[in-house]
């Protein structure tokens, strides 16, 4: 077994059975270099090649090299997966065609009957998914502020086996204290599953604070490079585990092979990546918030940020999303069809900056009384700060901000 753990990881790293031919010791940027690849058994080839195929002839009955049809199984998705599952910490990993499909393969752990609490501010696809659509078999969602311990614990029933929780989340940035929440899920038998799509596991890992499952969208952080739609599941527990795998293959929303080899080329480079992210996403953050114009900036790498000091213990600086409040549509408008580098559009993590209008965009499916009560305002705005020149985005958003 190996401990993957990253530069400021305790001593006690969190086991694996990942076969990867890492030191026991291995750090954050070699682990998503290396860990679930080594070199093609035919070729040599240093990167994981793409397999293509969608079935695997065997040797004889019953006898094949461990692949049969290509929803099962394929060597590419392998590969992603053990190497997914090494980044996070966990025990295994699940590779989906969307992060939506793979929250909704969380989703088919449950039961009729079953409850869920989940974060109060997450993302419309997500509230989509809960209340549209799992909420006709007779399971329950309870949306809670999880940046409350306490409202956690109230909202915890007999009933519930999840608690789904965002941190930051989407767009308002709000923290949860992940190992307090996971002490008051785990003392009711719940499960904790932990969207780390904001953040990226080079900023958090979540399971070294208890989070039993951690799920992304890989088409975010992890690919980088916007070019390719996934999820990922990482799990912790032999049992979820050994359902996962059945429902993988059962529902048969896979990854597939040129989308897997995609997000791995992505994780090779996630360290440097989010360096970047990060200094580019406080650099942005301190311009807006001293602008006249910018009302208030949601980042939690800024002092006034109500968790700053759970940003500070909890995360590996304070990444490359934000948003900020302008007082209306008009002037969010005004500014959005102002912006020449930022390209105005949906998704987050890539290494260009995006900018989007969340209350019409990533959460128009959330009722208005809702976003209202969160704070999703008609004035916000959200940027996912890519990788460019930090002058260049600063002078992009004052020229627009001098229209507004």
């Amino acid at each position: 077994m190996h401990g993957i753990r990253r530069p400021d990881a305790p001593d006690n790293p969190v086991p694996t059975d990942i076969p990867v031919k890492l030191p026991s010791h291995a750090r954050f940027s070699t682990v998503c270099l290396h860990a679930g690849q080594t070199p093609d058994p035919a070729t040599g080839a240093i990167i994981t090649p793409i397999y293509q195929t969608s079935t695997y002839v065997q040797d004889a009955l019953g006898q094949h090299k461990g692949f049969e049809y290509g929803r099962t199984q394929n060597p590419t998705r392998s590969a992603v997966e053990a190497n997914l599952a090494a980044i996070e910490g966990g025990q295994a990993g699940f590779a989906f065609a969307s992060g939506m499909a793979a929250i909704g393969a969380i989703a088919s752990m449950l039961k009729s009957g079953d409850h869920v609490v989940v974060s109060d501010n997450t993302y419309g696809g997500t509230f989509r998914l809960f209340d549209k659509v799992l909420s006709r078999y007779a399971l329950t969602f309870s949306y809670v502020d999880t940046s409350d311990v306490n409202a956690v614990a109230a909202a915890l029933t007999p009933q519930t086996r999840l608690l789904f929780v965002e941190t930051p989340t989407n767009p308002l940035m709000k923290l949860t204290d992940l190992k307090a929440v996971a002490e008051v899920a785990h003392a009711q038998q719940v499960r904790l599953v932990v969207d780390n799509t904001f953040a990226s596991p080079y900023i958090q890992q979540p399971i070294a604070f208890g989070a039993d499952l951690v799920v992304h969208s890989t088409t975010k952080y992890l690919n980088g490079h916007s070019d390719s739609v996934g999820g990922i599941v990482v799990a912790t527990r032999e049992d979820d585990i050994e359902w996962l795998k059945f429902v993988q293959n059962a529902a048969g929303a896979i990854l597939s092979p040129f989308d897997s080899w995609l997000v791995l080329r992505g994780t090779k480079t996630l360290p440097i990546r989010m360096m970047q992210h990060n200094a580019n996403g406080l650099a942005l953050a301190q311009f807006l918030a001293a602008h006249p114009k910018v009302r208030r900036v949601h980042y939690p790498g800024l002092p006034d940020h109500p968790q700053h000091a759970l940003a500070t213990r909890q995360m590996r600086g304070f990444g490359g999303m934000l948003a900020f409040e302008l007082g209306s549509l008009e002037q969010a408008r005004t500014l959005l069809n102002g912006v020449r580098l930022h390209a105005l559009a949906e998704s987050l993590g890539g290494v260009e900056s995006l900018i989007s209008h969340p209350a019409s965009m990533t959460h128009a499916s959330v009722p208005a009384d809702t976003r209202a009560r969160l704070g999703i305002t008609d004035g916000l705005v959200r940027i996912s700060v890519g990788i460019e020149d930090i002058e260049d985005l600063k002078e992009d958003l004052a020229q627009a901000l001098d229209r507004v």
